[in-house]
């Protein structure tokens, strides 16, 4: 079974992540499946790229399992986790690359470093039960997938630390309002809505669109925020071996087993 299933629908590719008995949680293999895909598809040039989740979550970020079975010494880990969060890093950086427009049609629950994905598209409609949540401060993680490097950006510094330091659950309504999200829509309908953008971006010059985001995510943009997801990295290596954040991963298992 693939882990990223591609899917051309109409001007569109969809992009879905396929591991929903997992909650689409995020492991190397996965990621590099990811990576593949968006590759793929660049080279296709649709009118939009679609990325969704499979089941009932949009992402839950890390595999907090996929740590657990790397934690038999603390170079062990290092490396899963340099392997895991450097892929999803640059899983985040191609996206902002991608020569089309970028859309995420948000099917459920997005944590941890998932968000990333989100973050890094152009335009977001929520199903009414997702949500989004970062939950490195009950784990013991440093951030990752974008949560200081491109969050700041979005909705303004203090806004972006008191939701990491608190744990605030955003839920889709506080998305649109904070400019997370275009829309909020029921979860029968996300896929018409996502569809109904794709009909409107096919009505113009694809040309155009084309030179729009690249002249928004220009090289020297992405550079800069390769830099912050770099400085994240560093503080997810330089914390994911402690004894405390072992302990959080063991209670955060436990909690949600």
């Amino acid at each position: 079974m693939s882990l990223v299933e591609t899917e051309t629908r109409g001007d569109a590719i969809w992009l879905w992540l396929n591991r929903p008995e997992r909650h689409n949680a995020l492991v190397p293999a996965l990621v590099s499946d990811l990576r593949s895909a968006l590759a793929d598809a660049s080279v296709a040039e649709p009118v939009a790229l679609v990325l969704s989740g499979r089941g009932s979550s949009f992402s839950t970020g890390g595999d907090i399992g996929g740590f657990m079975d790397h934690a038999g010494s603390a170079e062990e880990l290092h490396a899963y986790s340099e392997e895991l969060v450097g892929s999803l890093h640059e899983t985040i950086l191609d996206l902002l690359a991608f020569p089309a427009p970028v859309l995420a049609a948000v099917n459920g629950p997005v944590t941890g470093g998932s968000a990333g994905l989100m973050l890094a598209a152009d335009m977001v409609a929520m199903s009414e039960t997702a949500f989004v949540q970062p939950y490195y401060s009950q784990v013991g993680f440093g951030p990752d997938g974008g949560w200081t490097a491109l969050l700041p950006e979005r909705i303004g510094t203090a806004r972006a630390l008191a939701i990491q330091y608190r744990n605030t659950r955003i839920g889709a309504a506080d998305a649109v309002a904070l400019g997370l999200a275009e829309c909020r829509v029921p979860g029968a309908d996300l896929a018409a809505t996502i569809e109904g953008w794709v009909a409107d971006f096919a009505k113009g010059f694809a040309q155009t669109h084309r030179a729009t985001r690249q002249s928004v995510w220009d090289e020297r943009r992405r550079n800069s925020v390769r830099g912050r997801l770099n400085q994240e990295k560093t503080r997810f290596l330089d914390l994911v071996s402690r004894q405390s954040t072992l302990d959080g991963m063991k209670e955060f298992t436990r909690k949600w087993a």
